[in-house]
């Protein structure tokens, strides 16, 4: 069987957690490399969770490279979901076994992307699950990184305008939106997208979760742990985020990279031009459908809208098996 080849960029939450234990255990799936960004806490915690992710499932192995550690213009690293995901990314569980950062590669990860995607030329999907300040440093490097890759499958932004961290802005979009407005523009790749509504109106039941989190394995006395803290936030019916994301449970990140495991996931999606918000004052960092073709632009993206829940909960349950 061929390989799917994947470079994955984070900024290594509980659900970026998630996200790549389900790229694990994909056994079509070969991950070349794994970026790292800041975003849901610093980037130093970022590294460190990824080396401990892929400790848990025994692939080491798997070259982790350092990348931005703030936004394109700074404005706005004082954003981060320390609220959510614990201080330190995981749950702030302690791990005395945690990998040493020495561990992580010398070469920056904008550098890694844009090497690895001449290496393998039409070959390989990024899949991206925080800012984007890392793809648009390396398409500012190479502009002809995207036409090197095969897709991209991002999860961020918004369809409805509903934010989760500002009136209308979602998280990964809001953290860099001028990194998310180049991307977005001149990425001329397949892309599709997971908004933060598409992933809300997709969640999965307590039931589930709870059957998910209590196999016996390894992998999933990890997530217990290092999920507690973020299901303990959802299940207060914090408002802060919004009230449909209380429904159940939302393994943000994961979508987007079911998406690029499985093309059968995603069964419906809009199919338009994409742009960000970038100077209005209640609406920096939304994401923009041009549903009418009034940007006049040539690049469209695959916005998601339906999916298959049985296919999410086949790969969600081999994750931590």
């Amino acid at each position: 069987m061929t390989k799917k080849l994947f470079l994955i960029d984070v900024d290594c939450g509980v659900d970026d957690a998630q996200a790549l234990m389900m790229a694990l255990a994909a056994p079509e799936v070969q991950i070349l490399g794994i970026t790292c960004c800041h975003g849901n806490t610093t980037i130093e915690h970022v590294c460190r969770n990824v080396l401990r992710v892929l400790q848990i499932c025994d692939r080491s192995q798997i070259p982790v490279y350092r990348g931005a550690s703030e936004p394109l213009l700074g404005d706005n690293h004082s954003i981060n979901a320390s609220y959510y995901h614990g201080k330190d990314g995981l749950g702030d569980v302690p791990d005395p076994a945690s990998p040493d950062l020495d561990y992580v590669q010398k070469e920056h990860a904008a550098l890694a992307m844009v090497r690895i995607a001449s290496e393998y030329p039409g070959q390989v999907s990024l899949v991206a699950t925080g800012p984007l300040t890392n793809l648009a440093l390396a398409v500012k490097m190479d502009p002809t990184f995207p036409q090197k890759i095969k897709n991209l499958f991002i999860m961020g932004g918004n369809m409805e305008s509903r934010g989760n961290v500002t009136a209308c802005g979602e998280f990964n979009f809001t953290s860099d939106p001028e990194a998310a407005y180049i991307v977005l523009n001149v990425y001329d790749c397949p892309t599709y997208i997971a908004t933060w509504e598409f992933t809300c109106n997709n969640y999965l039941s307590w039931t589930f979760y709870d059957e998910w989190i209590l196999q016996e394995t390894k992998k999933a006395e990890f997530m217990r742990k290092i999920s507690a803290h973020a299901a303990e936030f959802i299940k207060t019916g914090s408002s802060a985020i919004g009230a449909d994301f209380n429904k159940g449970f939302v393994s943000c990140d994961s979508y987007a990279m079911a998406a690029a495991i499985d093309k059968s996931f995603v069964t419906e999606a809009i199919n338009c031009a994409v742009s960000v918000e970038l100077n209005g004052t209640l609406t920096r960092g939304m994401m923009v459908l041009d549903i009418t073709g009034r940007l006049q632009k040539k690049n469209k993206a695959f916005v998601m809208t339906k999916c298959n829940m049985d296919t999410f909960k086949r790969l969600m349950m081999a994750a931590l098996k």
